[in-house]
């Protein structure tokens, strides 16, 4: 049966790379939010570009949704209708630990909405790569988007967000420590989802 698995972490964490990494050695679809189709691909250009004008909270976590929706409906659900594994690098967890806990909106609100914008689809396996905030500092490749210019408060409230999220749903959700080198890491990646 077709997994969907999730890759979650804060900025300069290593997912995109592991999740290219995860999807190689399973044969999956690799795919990515936001982003993903050519909607969401223009929404992530939309909300990354530190040129234009920030939204409001509410307004950057309906527009992650929205692509999130696209994705869902256009990438997601018919791969794994044709029995293809989905590796995403970034899905719910996402929105709830940079829109609730880093922005200060309610995570419940968050998951309702994301619960009707997804028609209830979630990940079988999310995968945190855990990177404290300092290290994720000293890796940062300076591309320069909106989330990476944010300020370290931010980024702690985005880790503890990640790690209660975590905490609280073991049965889908994976802690992996990333602050091992690439190839450890993918390993550990590997046994946590099983394959």
């Amino acid at each position: 049966m077709a997994r969907f698995i999730a890759l979650e972490g804060g900025e300069a964490a290593g997912k995109s790379t592991q999740a290219y990494l995860l999807a190689e050695h399973l044969g999956a679809v690799l795919t990515r939010e936001p982003g993903g189709t050519p909607i969401g691909e223009g929404l992530r250009r939309l909300l990354l570009d530190p040129n234009l004008p920030a939204p409001v909270p509410r307004a950057e976590a309906l527009l992650m949704l929205a692509a999130r929706a696209e994705h869902v409906e256009k990438v997601i659900e018919p791969a794994l209708a044709r029995g293809k594994d989905v590796v995403c690098d970034r899905y719910s967890g996402s929105t709830l630990a940079y829109q609730g806990y880093g922005r200060g909106l309610e995570v419940a609100d968050l998951e309702r909405i994301n619960d009707w914008a997804t028609s209830g689809r979630a990940p079988d396996i999310t995968v945190l790569i855990d990177v404290p905030p300092e290290v994720a500092r000293s890796r940062r490749a300076g591309t320069g988007d909106r989330f990476e210019a944010e300020d370290d408060g931010f980024r702690r409230r985005v880790a503890k967000g990640f790690r209660e999220l975590a905490a609280a749903d073991p049965e889908r959700w994976r802690t992996v420590d990333g602050t091992a080198g690439v190839e450890d890491v993918a390993a550990a990646v590997r046994m946590a989802v099983g394959r």
